[in-house]
């Protein structure tokens, strides 16, 4: 029997579109066969039964082409895996920030002073070192705790790890013990742990922890004693790595403002971590053996060819240059080993705890810095002195992304995907380097100018100047071991074609001197200090950047907006300078740089820095 043609059509979604278009079909091509349509027949019964198959399937599948778009995603799961895909980490749970001040007491000593006479200084044998990961509770919730990441030493000091240090007791007018204070940011949360055990090595072996509020993973170290490092894919080989600074604590050395080194290291042992879904963090390994020196990036000839005339030959099609680099071990599979993983629970919203509240702390690891003290009743009220609490209240906390955020921040990543493209993606870089290894306070960034190229430099050359604080928060030229971090951090982000020098900024201190006229039944000193006060927060360096101009516009508006003054009668800018009078050396024209009420900066990139406010801003009342 030859076969028909059948007109069919593929139109039909739903229930109803499904029974007309089968009803139809049927009186078409089977019209002496069966024509019996009533709604009690027995043709009607499989019809209907396949009209109702047809449907449910037709919901199940535009659903799941539904949920295989980002825009369109419903299904947590599948939200969760999109958003991996394009980058994006969602976040079961925010922790809370805060900064917290310790304190602790120490005894004084006496030491003899050139030239005759002593001088009562702190004894630092002791100053309290204590661990990372030092655990707060707050008062308010026993369930609620913080911790800090870092190692808080005491007898430590610089511009970026200060120790505040005053008189506590005085003893026949001498002092008898200081207080020492330092400040760190805290963040909410647990500190979990548990055990993953590997006999054979397995490809690509995943761990899963179990648990609700899960934040991130702490560190994971196997039985040896070797670190396994987070990675955002295994096919990544590098990582970010951090050593102490020896010129940090050593005070025969010259003495340098960043705590730790920045290092780029080639790392086997790593793994990836990923949300399966809001309880359940998945942890993921490679595929290698440590016989695997896969962190040697050598060609893979298996991925192009040998070049032999009884080989194939792949250049012959179209291939990835990352074929060369990378081997195909993604790092090494576990094997004959323990792993530890050590992660941190907790954050959401009842982790914005009030200020004043985190008073209460575990002892667990605190040492003298001389380790050879006695338990004196003097170490014992030394050790017993440390002291806690938060001046302000903790925020940041949450709980999980929303659906909205999963999608909105997933396409947001997939837009920047880490690169540093435009100046701008390389001062946000640089602004957000990792505190430990050195904070950089402002930083302007623009092509090398023409003039400065030397032989062979291509012109993409970006000049990056930069500037970090003292202890006091002034400006000051970034320390070589502060540029050096910064290069290498930058260098993991930049484009290929791209190279970044780190040059100084200038500093150029400013006075200002304003003159007013006071209305009526106010009193001069009052509106003179408002005035002040005003300035003052004008010129707060959190509020300059490098190449910003001053305009003597502005600064005659925020005094006129000032209660009780009637008219601005001059304000004037002027340039201080002079390392003897505490002053940056750095000399500027202003009277020459200013054009119709706009003091503009230097070529050179530059910024103005009100270094003495108290002193620096000078008013005046004049009379009408």
């Amino acid at each position: 029997m030859a076969n028909l043609n059948r007109n069919i059509t593929y139109t039909e979604r739903d229930f109803n579109t499904f029974r007309t278009s089968l009803i139809d079909y049927s009186k078409t091509y089977f019209p002496n066969t069966y024509n019996d349509f009533s709604p009690d027949s027995t043709g009607m019964l499989f019809i209907e039964m396949a009209s109702y198959v047809g449907d449910v399937l037709s919901f199940y599948l535009d659903n799941q082409i539904q949920e295989t778009f980002i825009q369109y995603a419903r299904q947590e799961q599948n939200l969760f895996d999109l958003a991996y895909m394009l980058g994006s980490r969602p976040k079961v749970t925010t922790a809370a920030t805060v900064e917290i001040s310790i304190f602790q007491q120490l005894p004084a000593k006496s030491q003899a002073v050139p030239g005759g006479g002593i001088e009562y200084v702190p004894d630092y044998d002791y100053s309290l070192k204590i661990p990372s990961g030092f655990q707060l509770t707050s008062n308010s919730n026993s369930n609620i705790n913080f911790i800090t990441e870092d190692v808080i030493d005491f007898s430590v000091s610089s511009s970026q790890d200060p120790t505040t240090v005053s008189i506590y007791a005085l003893q026949s007018n001498n002092p008898q013990y200081f207080l020492l204070k330092k400040t760190r940011k805290a963040i909410s949360g647990t500190i979990n742990s548990t055990e993953a055990v590997f006999t054979v090595p397995s490809r690509f072996a995943t761990v899963d922890i179990i648990g609700n509020d899960i934040i991130n993973i702490l560190d994971v170290v196997d039985s040896n004693g070797n670190p396994w490092y987070e990675v955002l894919n295994l096919a990544q080989d590098t990582v970010f790595t951090t050593k102490i600074n020896a010129n940090y604590t050593d005070p025969n050395a010259v003495q340098d403002d960043v705590p730790n080194l920045l290092n780029l290291k080639q790392v086997q042992r790593r793994f990836t971590s990923r949300f399966l879904n809001s309880t359940t963090l998945q942890l993921g390994f490679g595929a290698g053996t440590v016989s695997d020196k896969d962190e040697d990036l050598v060609p893979n000839p298996d991925n192009v060819g040998t070049g032999l005339a009884f080989s194939k030959d792949k250049l012959t099609t179209a291939y990835s240059p990352l074929n060369f680099m990378f081997t195909d071990t993604y790092g090494i599979a576990p094997s004959q080993t323990t792993l530890t993983i050590r992660y941190l629970t907790g954050g959401g919203l009842s982790s914005n705890v009030a200020s004043g509240t985190l008073t209460s702390f575990s002892t667990d690891g605190i040492v003298f810095n001389n380790p050879n003290l006695s338990d004196t009743s003097l170490a014992n009220l030394i050790f017993n002195s440390l002291a806690t609490n938060n001046i302000l209240a903790a925020d940041g906390g949450q709980g999980a992304d929303t659906i909205e955020e999963i999608r909105q921040n997933a396409l947001g990543s997939f837009q920047t995907q880490l690169r540093t493209v435009t100046q701008q993606d390389y001062l946000i870089r640089a602004l957000s380097m990792p505190a430990n290894v050195g904070t950089i306070a402002k930083a302007y960034i623009q092509p090398t100018k023409v003039a400065e190229y030397q032989l062979g430099e291509l012109p993409t050359i970006l000049d990056m100047y930069v500037l970090s604080y003292d202890s006091t928060k002034t400006l000051r030229t970034a320390s070589s071991t502060l540029k050096q971090n910064l290069k290498t951090y930058l260098s993991e982000y930049r484009m290929i074609n791209d190279s970044i020098k780190i040059k100084d900024a200038y500093v150029i201190n400013i006075r200002c001197e304003f003159d007013i006229i006071v209305l009526p039944n106010y009193n001069n000193n009052d509106v003179i200090l408002s005035c002040i006060n005003s300035l003052t927060e004008y010129f707060e360096i959190d509020n300059w950047n490098i190449n910003q101009p001053i305009l003597l516009k502005s600064l005659s508006i925020l005094l006129d907006k000032v209660d009780g003054v009637q008219t601005v009668s001059s304000v004037m800018v002027k340039n201080i300078a002079g390392a003897s009078k505490g002053y940056s050396d750095y000399s500027y024209d202003l009277q020459a740089a200013t054009n119709n009420g706009v003091i503009y900066p230097s070529v050179d990139p530059m910024v103005f820095e009100m270094k003495y406010p108290q002193q620096d801003i000078i008013g005046r009342v004049v009379p009408l």
